[in-house]
């Protein structure tokens, strides 16, 4: 029986992600802003804003890029004034979807991403319509291949780590948010390499998808991550993996 992706819209985004660095600065770049204003310039005490640099510095945002954007956070230099929404729909199959995004225009946004959720076979819900379907979890993803199982769960375990998911090619680290830095720094102290390190919402339960729904749900998927505002996109779906790399590739 052939493997499944059980959070395979997170590992679908990486490899997208990889291709598309411009449009990754843009985001993050709002992403530390909002931090900033919100918690402070100082990411050791402010953790949204330590793990948007992270990332930033993940993905080699100058150094210049970083600081500009938390200057315009802070107030020191003048930038604009985002508002977060989290918009919950559903797309083909009944797939659960969650979409965060930071704008400067609610109505437009609104409007684009019920747009692109109708022309891809899928509907904008109501606050609450999916949310309960999700956790707010911190997600560390290893290569099964090149990591000692043992030796990670350990370390994660003894750091706090919640939970391990050994699937076909991948060992999943799963943290609550507050334990999701210190989990990730012992396992870099360990040596250990991961692939994916983010604090995440995974859900409880699965939607499989197969054949031409598995196809709509990535193209949606994509269609919504490609769109300006948008910073994460969540969903349920779970998908063959050779059906998986077949459509990443």
């Amino acid at each position: 029986m052939s493997g499944h992706s059980k959070w395979a819209q997170i590992k679908h985004k990486k490899a997208k992600t990889d291709s598309a660095r411009g449009k990754a600065f843009s985001k993050l770049i709002r992403l530390i802003t909002v931090a900033a204003r919100q918690g402070g310039g100082n990411p050791e005490n402010n953790a949204r804003l330590r793990i948007a640099i992270q990332k930033a510095k993940e993905i080699n945002m100058p150094q210049e890029n970083i600081e500009k954007a938390i200057k315009k956070g802070t107030g020191e230099l003048e930038g604009v004034n985002y508002e977060e929404i989290t918009y919950e729909g559903y797309g083909p199959g009944g797939v659960a979807v969650m979409i965060e995004v930071m704008t400067d225009n609610r109505n437009r946004t609104t409007a684009e991403l019920r747009h692109i959720l109708s022309r891809h076979g899928g509907a904008l819900g109501e606050s609450g319509s999916v949310s309960w379907i999700f956790e707010r979890k911190g997600f560390i993803s290893f290569d099964k291949e090149k990591v000692d199982e043992e030796e990670l769960m350990t370390v994660a375990i003894e750091a706090g780590a919640e939970d391990l998911k050994v699937g076909e090619s991948t060992i999943d680290v799963i943290t609550s948010p507050s334990d999701f830095d210190q989990v990730r720094e012992a396992i870099e102290r360990a040596g250990l390499s991961y692939d994916l390190a983010q604090i995440t919402m995974l859900p409880k339960t699965m939607v499989n998808v197969e054949g031409k729904a598995a196809q709509q749900v990535l193209e949606l998927i994509d269609a919504l991550e490609e769109h300006d505002d948008v910073q994460e996109v969540y969903s349920n779906f779970e998908v063959a993996d050779e059906v998986l790399e077949s459509l990443n590739s």
